[in-house]
């Protein structure tokens, strides 16, 4: 897809710093040897490509546009919580973060306060473009040799050509429709001139077409990067030709789904079907696949760099940041936890009993009265609930997790306190590390997760299955919930209808808290017919707006698990979801933007408030 625009013009120096503007800030440490090195926005093009550590600097700060999931928790008071809290999963404690409001479609296209995604991606899109039109084979070296610098000026246009495409991607998650800055015409890198109306005023592609696009461009690169770097002490968060692959096989399955397809194209799905089916294919050709990691509540708190199931992360933080914000706020010392993540009942309905069945479904042995025994153990791995055993047994801070409330003067450490606590009866227990010294605090490892393993399972089965029905998509779904520590039983006997929830389910379960819900339910177009009111005859984690909890008391040492209501009744605090349709299949594209581009339009029903 090409199109033709006027190539920028503007002094290199200026337009190198625009193309730097945006980037998000953190509070966070990044440890990654390829990204801890900061670049100087005041050098001009010239200085930059005529050097080989300055371009590689460039190419390296590119990476700071990729999506990131954990920056926001260096935010207490806006952003401090998981955004699956902008989902059914969980709820956000604190009630100055942006996550609630969003619940309620209380923003406008003018106030909407997470709108600099868009900023984000298309700062990205255009250092990208910078780095592709002025990186130099005689200053990068494009040299045969052995391992991952083999044709590095190939690489590192490779790389840049990749990032591109995941930050198109990116935009259309969000925004839906998006404009497309590849090459033009002439086979040239887009570079906008920002101060031309005529250049920046452009019109949006389909999602679909942007889709394919991406995956096209994964094409032209998968195969152009290593599958996976020799050298991953010192490449680790780089993007590689596995990447390339995931991001071929999300993108089409995003194609496919009914957002993008409403007419259930068979073609989409193939395609989508082909494209996990070839990562799978090439990875099993690799010398090191990846695989699923071996324990599933440790993949998410060892270190990430000797994680063989992340494809591709973005950078490390060493941090504790991440712990204390999910951990608990009865948990204490010189630190303390802020518990502002409160995954909802509807989330911890959906994990399995350990023979397979709903716990809703006849013959799943679920007791209301010991509602936490016999579930799928990934249920233990992500959320702290009432009787949940946590903290250091050698410093003598272990005890068990406490949140019950018979009254304000006989509550749980656990339950609320001013800064922190639970609407829901839980917490999320996923990403904390359990080596966290309270009284001596140290920082940990933790990286946001852009593409694993599993996902790539969980696209193909869900793929063939819409594709072709069951038979051939029971064992990539089945090898996630076989994962050495989760053993689940395996899928069978299901019809494609039938086999479709179970894998939605497994999806939600598998890829909770890593950003994956929000799409997934608007892909799929969960919320059409949906309201708050004929959502009540259906389980509660199958609701979408009427969010639940659970409301524990002690007598003595036993517990009493009562199960709230809907929003508005006793004991649930939390407010009534609305999702306005279509309006809030996503987010609206900036008002600023749309004013100083009206070409782009605006997502529909959205406006600036005025």
């Amino acid at each position: 897809m090409k199109h033709n625009y006027t190539r920028d013009d503007t002094p290199r120096r200026r337009r190198l710093a625009r193309a730097l503007l945006l980037v998000p800030v953190s509070l966070l440490l990044a440890c990654s040897d390829f990204l801890d090195k900061e670049y100087d926005a005041s050098l001009s093009e010239e200085k930059v490509f005529a050097n080989q550590t300055l371009t590689r600097q460039f190419l390296a700060n590119i990476y700071t546009n990729l999506p990131d999931g954990i920056s926001g928790y260096s935010d207490d008071q806006f952003l401090g919580a998981s955004r699956d809290c902008m989902t059914d999963n969980a709820t956000s404690f604190w009630g100055l973060h942006y996550y609630n409001k969003i619940n309620t479609d209380a923003y406008t296209a003018a106030d909407h306060p997470l709108l600099a995604f868009w900023n984000t991606d298309f700062a990205g899109i255009r250092k990208c473009n910078i780095f592709l039109t002025n990186a130099r084979p005689a200053v990068v070296g494009n040299a045969a040799v052995a391992g991952d610098d083999n044709h590095l000026y190939d690489r590192y246009r490779a790389e840049a050509r990749l990032l591109r495409a995941i930050f198109h991607f990116d935009l259309v998650c969000w925004f839906g429709n998006a404009p497309v800055l590849g090459e033009d015409d002439n086979g040239n890198p887009i570079i906008l001139d920002m101060n031309r109306q005529e250049e920046m005023n452009l019109h949006r592609q389909p999602a679909a077409d942007v889709l394919a696009w991406v995956a096209a461009q994964c094409d032209s690169i998968k195969d152009a990067l290593p599958f996976r770097y020799a050298n991953e002490e010192v490449n680790w968060g780089r993007v590689n030709g596995a990447a390339a692959y995931a991001l071929k096989s999300r993108a089409l399955l995003y194609r496919a789904s009914k957002l993008n397809n409403p007419e259930d194209n068979r073609d989409y799905w193939l395609a989508a079907k082909q494209a996990a089916l070839d990562f799978i294919a090439r990875n099993n050709a690799s010398a090191r696949p990846y695989l699923l990691y071996p324990d599933y509540q440790r993949c998410f708190y060892e270190n990430p760099t000797l994680n063989g199931e992340i494809i591709l992360a973005r950078s490390v933080w060493n941090t504790n940041r991440v712990d204390l914000q999910l951990l608990p706020p009865g948990f204490t010392g010189s630190v303390s936890g802020a518990g502002r993540t409160n995954p909802t009942q509807n989330f911890v309905d959906c994990f399995e009993m350990t023979n397979g069945k709903r716990v809703d479904e006849a013959g799943s042995t679920y007791d209301p009265a010991r509602p936490y025994d016999n579930r799928d153990p990934r249920l233990e791995a992500i959320v702290f609930h009432h009787g949940s055993r946590w903290g250091r047994a050698d410093q003598g801070e272990e005890r068990l997790v406490d949140v019950h409330f018979n009254s304000a003067t006989d509550k749980g450490a656990d339950y609320r306190e001013s800064m922190g606590g639970t609407y829901t009866g839980y917490y999320l227990k996923k990403y904390v590390n359990p080596s966290l010294i309270l009284k001596a605090p140290q920082n940990f490892p933790h990286a946001w997760i852009i593409f694993r393993y599993a996902e790539i399972l969980l696209n193909a089965a869900e793929a063939i299955n819409e594709a072709d029905g069951p038979t051939d998509a029971y064992q990539y779904v089945n090898a996630v919930r076989a994962r050495t520590g989760v053993n689940m039983p395996a899928l069978s006997g299901l019809s494609r209808e039938e086999l479709r929830e179970r894998i939605r389910n497994e999806r939600r379960v598998e890829l909770s808290f890593e950003d994956h819900r929000f799409f997934d339910l608007r892909r799929w177009r969960a919320y059409d017919g949906v309201t708050a009111t004929n959502e009540l005859a259906k389980p509660r984690h199958e609701q979408l707006l009427n969010m639940y909890g659970v409301q524990v008391t002690l007598s003595g040492a036993t517990p009493t698990y009562l199960f709230t209501g809907p929003p508005g009744t006793p004991g649930n605090d939390m407010d009534l979801r609305v999702f306005n349709n279509p309006k809030n299949y996503y987010f609206p594209i900036p008002d600023s933007e749309t004013k100083r581009a009206p070409n782009l339009g605006q997502n529909t029903d959205w406006d600036a408030g005025e």
